[in-house]
């Protein structure tokens, strides 16, 4: 396979926006700090609304008493006031009028260009579903939250534009685990750095199967980038 292909690969995908899903502790932001009261229920945003220089989450909470809910969550320093915007049998729609300059996690996100599609929690952990404009932006962003001490697991990586691939741009556990020990030990350095039967020995594996992983795993990150890309750029041509 021949190396410039690879690095052109390389090149195009960390420049494609990303999808990236995240659990993260209520104690690592003040938004979850904020909504992490006592015998409150699961919680789902529904939206973020700009208000001046400010941002209102809308969100949902299922199966708790409104008026207990509002009254714990004006308790906390940064939040000015609770509004019940919405009700039915079985869940709540509130929105959150909060100081939100101090929250670490939501600010690094706006200052990298990312957006927050989704966020799910409970009253110790957050699931957000976040989207990059590239994956420098991501790697900033992990970078940044480990220098404020924000923890964080990635529990699933998508491409955008195909969605349906799943995560790691529809390669298998092992293609991807081989893919990036090629990547890291010099295997499409020119010259090349290392054999496939080194990178065999210190997987536990044939050398056969290495070289096919490879080419496996080219394929599929062909497919679920460079042609899902050319394939949109035809149908926008025709419309």
């Amino acid at each position: 396979m021949p190396c410039s292909f690879l690095k052109m690969l390389d090149v195009f995908i960390r420049n494609m926006s990303v999808i990236v899903e995240v659990e993260v502790s209520a104690e690592s932001f003040e938004l979850g700090r904020a909504l992490a009261v006592p015998g409150r229920s699961d919680i789902e945003l529904e939206d973020m609304i700009p208000l001046g220089d400010d941002v209102v989450p809308l969100f949902w909470l299922y199966d708790t008493d409104p008026e207990d809910f509002v009254d714990a969550v004006e308790t906390q320093a940064n939040v000015q006031h609770v509004t019940v915007f919405e009700e039915t049998h079985d869940r709540t729609l509130y929105a959150l009028q909060w100081d939100a300059t101090g929250d670490r996690l939501l600010g690094t996100l706006s200052d990298l260009g990312g957006f927050l599609l989704s966020a799910a929690g409970t009253g110790t952990t957050w699931t957000l579903q976040i989207r990059f404009p590239d994956h420098e932006a991501l790697t900033d962003f992990h970078e940044r939250c480990t220098e404020e001490n924000i923890a964080f697991e990635v529990l699933n990586l998508y491409n955008p534009t195909r969605p349906s691939a799943g995560r790691w741009y529809g390669l298998t556990e092992p293609q991807c685990e081989t893919l990036l020990l090629a990547r890291e030990r010099g295997y499409y350095d020119i010259p090349r750095q290392v054999s496939t039967r080194a990178l065999a020995d210190e997987l536990g594996i044939s050398d056969q199967a290495v070289t096919e992983r490879l080419r496996r795993a080219i394929r599929t990150l062909t497919d679920n980038t460079l042609r899902t890309a050319k394939s949109e750029q035809r149908d926008d041509a025709t419309h």
